[in-house]
């Protein structure tokens, strides 16, 4: 639980670092080690506190990220988000005055947000629109655990008209202060606060609102496409859906986030609460992880049901191997993230075989895929020329793209995006955001894609669609058979 001594020290070690830093503009943050906090908890109680909040979770590795408040961020749109981005936070990143007291990944100043899977400018009534087309938040404060050892880092933005050494000694000093007791005030509302446990039911009953496409525009669209595959035109295009949801009761993100990350350990588990509106899910697929000139990223398409046993379940499996269609749409995004990263890594090691990634309600085609650069590109640099992998556009990318704008009927926002955290010198995680939802008050937009290929039939992928939506779908409430 999260302690509110936790904090005591931050707002000294934020002054000291400024001071031993001298004059002059940028950000200066400090880290210091706490006592263990539960991150759903303390997201919970920023969110009640009426703060903006965003958190990163990857269960299985016991790594867990709370971003709160905002101290500094970078919005963006359009093709050249990620190199805009990149230089904006390279600047605030390599210019901060940082006081660090472990070399821990992920420790100090580090970004959260999504870039967005077209980079277009929502409309001011769209649900996307406290999301922006493109935006990575430096929080105020970051709650990291790793390695079973916890840390709070606070961060300030320097102004560059500070009076010199007066400035530093009066305005930072008192923003610090401020970081500290926003920390005692956060932690005390978690410690009040308790989230109900992983195994209490979700009884918010769903219903669904509305659905886009409708099943037979759904059956009319993947005929086409699947046509247009089979005629050469194209490799594979990704052809998703939404599902409105609705419930008579509020709906708890908290709750949703704990259910998700216990049935879902091997996925990152995300939340980001902008204003009124929170987008969440647990997604099994890594963009691309850096760290210094080393990165992995992984090839996921191809997709089954779970079975019921462990037998029906090894049998889907060697089904799902031994798929022609299944396999080529999986070499398909195997083949374009190699062609992809090839300019830039003095080498690329691709896994051999497919492997099965077994998700709880769905099964899917998984390549391992490890590299090197030529040189200290960054992670945004790599975001940029992977995005979008064919797992979530398709191939060629400008026809499948143009294919998805004309006949999906909405905008995807952050869905199908870049998502996660970027630190200091490029490194960070970026996930593509699936398995995920937008949630207003007590609505919930879901979605869903599968890749449709030649002999793709519109009814096994409305099915899939709807396995790929359980995961939010039952942590959020009870939907009954509607998915």
């Amino acid at each position: 639980m999260t302690g509110i001594r936790a904090g005591v020290g931050l707002a000294a070690a934020i002054a000291g670092r400024a001071a031993a830093g001298g004059t002059g503009g940028g950000l200066v943050a400090a880290s210091v080690e706490t006592d263990p906090f539960d991150a759903v908890t303390l997201f919970a109680a920023a969110e009640s506190a009426g703060m903006e909040a965003a958190l990163m979770l990857r269960p299985d590795e016991g790594f867990e990220l709370v971003g709160i408040g905002r101290a500094w961020s970078f919005d963006g749109s359009g093709p050249a988000r990620f190199r805009d981005a990149d230089t904006a936070t390279r600047l605030i990143l390599e210019t901060a005055l940082v006081s660090r007291p472990a070399e821990v990944r992920g420790l100090g100043p580090v970004l959260l947000g999504g870039m967005g899977f077209s980079g277009r400018i929502p409309d001011a009534a769209d649900g996307w629109a406290p999301f922006g087309a493109a935006s990575l938040v430096l929080p105020s404060l970051v709650a990291l655990r790793s390695a079973g050892r916890c840390w709070l880092t606070g961060s300030v933005l320097r102004d560059d008209g500070e009076a010199g050494a007066a400035g530093v000694a009066t305005r930072l000093p008192a923003e610090a202060e401020r970081l500290e007791a926003l920390w005692t005030r956060v932690s005390g509302l978690a410690e009040s606060r308790p989230i109900p446990a992983a195994s209490s039911p979700a009884d918010a009953p769903l219903a669904i609102d509305r659905e886009l496409p409708t099943p037979d525009q759904w059956r009319r669209v993947v005929g086409l496409m699947a046509g247009a595959v089979g005629r050469g035109r194209l490799d594979k295009v990704v052809f998703a859906r939404l599902v409105d949801l609705i419930s008579p009761v509020a709906l708890d993100v908290a709750p949703a986030l704990r259910r998700m990350a216990a049935s879902a350990p091997e996925s990152a588990i995300f939340a980001f609460r902008r204003v009124d509106a929170a987008f969440i899910g647990a997604t099994p697929e890594r963009l691309v992880r850096s760290e210094g000139r080393t990165y992995r990223t992984a090839a996921v398409a191809g997709s089954t049901r779970r079975g019921s046993d462990d037998v029906e379940d090894a049998a889907l499996a060697a089904e799902l191997l031994a798929s022609e269609k299944e396999r080529e749409e999986h070499a398909v995004v195997v083949r374009a993230i190699r062609r992809d990263l090839a300019p830039l890594s003095a080498r690329i090691d691709v896994a051999p075989q497919p492997g099965i990634m077994t998700l709880r309600h769905v099964q899917h085609l998984v390549t391992e895929i490890t590299g090197t650069l030529r040189d200290q590109t960054g992670l945004l640099a790599l975001a940029d020329l992977l995005h979008p992998t064919p797992a979530v556009g398709g191939e060629p990318p400008d026809l499948a793209l143009a294919m998805i704008d004309e006949h999906e009927g909405f905008d995807r926002g952050w869905y199908a995006g870049p998502i996660g955290w970027l630190g200091a010198g490029g490194d960070g995680e970026l996930m593509v955001a699936l398995r995920s939802g937008l949630v207003r008050g007590n609505r919930a937009t879901l979605f869903a894609g599968c890749g449709i290929v030649a002999d793709s039939d519109p009814d096994r992928e409305w099915e899939e669609s709807r396995i790929k939506m359980r995961a939010v779908a039952t942590a959020l409430g009870s939907a009954g058979e509607a998915l």
